[in-house]
């Protein structure tokens, strides 16, 4: 096999999952925009989904998202996906939108509270044995505004009695991913306000529990790839939730920014799924890429695309990097030489070699040119009447 066809195989087996509320009405803190032909319930977000999977050849799952997209029976729904072509993936609870939990949810002071929050995520984890997946993926949106409102660590003692109350609920092999935000929606602090608090807490819980990194939840200027590999080193790193920014979590589709901070990233990835260490290796190729993104004024379904795209993109140039001719530079003491071998990478115009990723997969060379093309969008503006489905 050529790198060129061993690099093809490994992008025709790339698995990316899209999220339920990416095709919904989205905005920004103080409008939600009504677009056409936006999906109107869980089942319309399912045949999006479908559609980005049929286009790309790589998005076989979507994300769920509850109480969002709660149905009386999730198996029919699993079943339903099945027709269309895609499979339920992992399922995101909801610990921010109850009023109940305007002072928090799993660190809240109440006790009732906490045990509300606690068998929603519980509810959460017996729909992963409805529908058959395998990843709850848990963001506790949990932090104060001002100095004196909470007491950190009793806080953080109530997080870590309700996320293990959540752990042990888990289906046998289902993992927990956990998520961490700097800031937002409180301003002082955040009860998970970063990796490092994020991979205590997973140490504490088990084995199946791991870090989600979401590319946005961080400060300008952190270094996303180093966190990624050393949670990689740890066999901590979960999944990733994918967008961009340009000043804080401004969930942008995927590469629109920073391709570069991409491509870097995937290269850490990349590296690890080829590691000599197969503790490594397997811990790398078992890791949820989920779009997490919020469409505030562009269409959907395109921004969809155009993430799912850009990942393979990402991936792509990643694979072209000579790692062995890095390595020896590295070991020269080669610093511009070392720097040149991955941005020759990153330079480099991959969208021949996906046309033929693309080509093995039986999908359109330029999904997004033949999305616009299909006529989808219009069929969808006439027959989807009525309020849209949104947060």
């Amino acid at each position: 096999m050529t790198d060129a066809e061993h690099i093809v195989d490994r992008l025709s087996r790339q698995h990316i999952e899209t999220q339920s509320w990416g095709y919904v009405s989205t905005g920004t803190r103080f409008k939600v925009y009504d677009t056409p032909g936006t999906a109107r319930d869980v089942r319309e977000k399912i045949d999006d989904a479908a559609l980005v999977h049929r286009l790309t050849g790589v998005a076989p799952t979507v994300a769920l998202h509850i109480p969002w997209d709660r149905v009386d029976d999730y198996a029919e729904l699993a079943r339903y996906a099945q027709d269309q072509g895609v499979r339920i993936g992992s399922i995101s609870p909801n610990l921010f939108q109850d009023d109940a939990y305007r002072l928090g949810s799993l660190t809240n002071e109440d006790a009732t509270v906490r045990k509300q929050a606690v068998a929603h995520v519980r509810e959460c984890a017996a729909i992963l044995r409805e529908v058959g997946s395998d990843r709850l993926s848990m963001w506790v949106a949990d932090g104060t505004n001002y100095p004196g409102q909470g007491n950190f660590r009793r806080r953080r003692r109530h997080l870590e009695d309700g996320l293990r109350e959540a752990y042990e609920a888990l289906p046998e092999q289902a993992e927990m991913i956990l998520e961490y935000k700097f800031f937002e929606p409180a301003f002082y602090h955040t009860d998970i306000a970063d990796w490092g608090q994020s991979l205590t807490l997973c140490e504490t819980l088990g084995e199946r529990a791991r870090v989600l990194v979401d590319i946005g939840h961080h400060a300008l200027g952190v270094n996303i790839e180093h966190i990624v590999a050393t949670l990689l080193d740890r066999g901590r790193l979960g999944g990733f939730d994918l967008n961009s920014k340009k000043y804080g979590d401004d969930d942008l589709f995927v590469g629109a920014i920073n391709p570069q901070e991409t491509f870097l990233i995937a290269l850490e990835l990349v590296s690890a799924e080829d590691d000599a260490d197969e503790a490594v290796a397997a811990g790398a190729r078992s890791i949820l890429y989920k779009i997490d993104q919020c469409a505030m004024i562009e269409d959907k379904i395109p921004a969809m695309i155009r993430s799912v795209t850009a990942m393979q993109t990402a991936f792509a140039k990643a694979l072209l990097v000579d790692r062995d001719e890095l390595d020896r530079r590295r070991a020269e003491g080669d610093v511009v030489g070392a720097n040149e071998v991955v941005n020759d990478a990153f330079e480099t115009d991959v969208r021949p070699l996906l046309a033929r990723v693309r080509e093995r997969l039986g999908v359109p060379a330029d999904p997004l040119g033949a999305y616009r093309a299909s006529g989808e969008q219009e069929r969808r503006n006439a027959e989807r009447v009525g309020t849209p489905a949104g947060w």
